[in-house]
């Protein structure tokens, strides 16, 4: 019976052919080949400058742009990232973005989504996977890249503005808009972002779409809104705040993060209660001018 099943004939297809034979033919032009490409969300927390030695330094959540040299968009800031080479896989190629970038390898990295509209580049077709990053700000040394004029970090703010909730039938409407505000040290950017979620039985239709967009190039405002919003909702479930913190880090440094990532303020006794299993307790204190000795901490891996 096996000498009988090895010496079946392979399977062919309508036209007889075997399948190393339909590969030895195949024509890729038949199709037309979009490009496809990476781009990066790298994050960082970064602290203001301090008004008051007296008085904590504010953090704002801050992201990387690149400033373009080269058309379209000539002059406008969007998302570090490039294009994804034929022998060369998504992942791999948002690593060397990132490398190329800030110079950092093993951090935390997400794939987020796949953006595939029609007419976002005028180039050509173009299809890019976004990827988020996040890191301690004091590993970080940005620069542009050869196509780039300029890299610099923008804090990163995204407000609801207004919702609707619209009812029908067999479910409902949700319309929610935003407003991106990306602050650098020379320039103000933003852009309006709009999501609309249609709920029916057992279904959910999600578009986003951009309003506005005032400085960035492409779609990238859109792009962004989405990495915030992502952000914002792995808080609340996930250890994905410590990817952002150093070694050592005090429980009010701690709380801090977690209230510009959520853009709220948090109740001291909560927090430290939520956190308490997160965190590990070291021996070491931080000692700054006007302050008592605050304890350090870890992040508890285990």
């Amino acid at each position: 019976m096996k000498n009988q099943n090895l010496n079946q004939e392979l399977p062919r297809d309508k036209r007889g052919l075997t399948e190393e034979e339909f590969l030895a033919g195949y024509n890729p032009a038949k199709y037309e080949r979009p490009s496809v490409t990476v781009d990066m969300l790298i994050f960082t927390i970064r602290e203001q400058e301090k008004n008051n030695y007296r008085k904590l330094p504010e953090k704002t959540l801050s992201l990387l742009l690149i400033q373009r040299g080269e058309h379209p968009h000539l002059g406008k800031w969007a998302l570090p990232g490039g294009f994804v080479g034929m022998e060369e896989n998504l992942e791999d190629a948002a690593l060397r973005e990132l490398e190329e970038e800030t110079g950092l390898k093993d951090i935390y990295l997400e794939q987020l989504y796949t953006w595939g509209d029609v007419g976002r580049d005028a180039r050509t077709r173009v299809i890019s996977t976004s990827y988020m990053a996040l890191t301690d700000s004091k590993s970080l040394v940005p620069k542009a890249s050869d196509d780039a004029a300029n890299a610099a970090w923008f804090s990163a703010e995204l407000k609801l503005k207004e919702e609707k909730k619209e009812k029908y039938e067999n479910g409902y409407k949700l319309k929610q808009t935003y407003k991106l505000i990306l602050t650098g040290e020379q320039e103000i950017l933003s852009a309006g972002y709009e999501i609309t979620k249609t709920i029916g039985k057992g279904t959910i239709h999600t578009e986003r779409r951009l309003t506005e967009s005032n400085g960035l190039a492409f779609d990238h405002g859109k792009i962004i809104a989405y990495a915030i919003d992502r952000l914002r909702n792995k808080v609340l479930y996930t250890d994905i705040a410590f990817h952002l913190m150093p070694e050592y880090f005090t429980l009010t440094e701690l709380q801090q993060v977690y209230e510009v990532l959520l853009d709220k303020e948090l109740l001291k006794a909560n927090f430290r209660r939520k956190i308490a299993d997160m965190v590990l307790e070291t021996e070491e204190y931080r000692t700054d001018a006007g302050h008592r000795p605050s304890k350090l901490y870890q992040f508890n891996r285990y």
